[in-house]
């Protein structure tokens, strides 16, 4: 069996992946837009910014949602998405690395992990359908 569907080469595995990454967003978008102020003590956070939580939250909802839309969608769909997802999941890793750096909570090498996985799967489609 092959693992690319029969509408415009695009692997059955990225569209499965899509739909995770759906999950994987949605189980942290709700939260993190609704009570940042509970959740994040929760991960070892101390000081709370809840606009900036919601906004991250906001960033996973859209980005996850999308995911969802899109699982059907073309292969020049998918390649707009993945061009997203690489510059998403790359930032946040950086920028997770300097927030390590700098004293986050141990709860942050989870994160770190979530989103290398993430952007180890997306760049290696992006490549792969280029």
């Amino acid at each position: 069996m092959s693992t690319l569907t029969s509408s415009n080469d695009v692997p059955l595995t990225l569209r499965r992946w899509f739909v995770i990454h759906f999950a994987a967003d949605i189980i942290f978008a709700i939260p993190l837009l609704l009570i940042p102020e509970i959740i994040m003590p929760l991960f070892g956070w101390t000081v709370v910014d809840p606009i900036t939580s919601r906004l991250v939250g906001a960033a996973l909802l859209g980005i996850g949602v999308e995911s969802f839309l899109g699982r059907n969608a073309s292969l020049e769909v998918f390649k707009a998405m993945l061009n997203l997802k690489v510059l998403w999941g790359s930032g946040a890793v950086f920028g997770i690395v300097l927030g390590i750096m700098f004293g986050a909570p141990a709860s942050a090498w989870l994160f770190l992990l979530i989103f290398a996985i993430f952007a180890t799967v997306w760049i290696y489609y992006w490549l792969k359908l280029r």
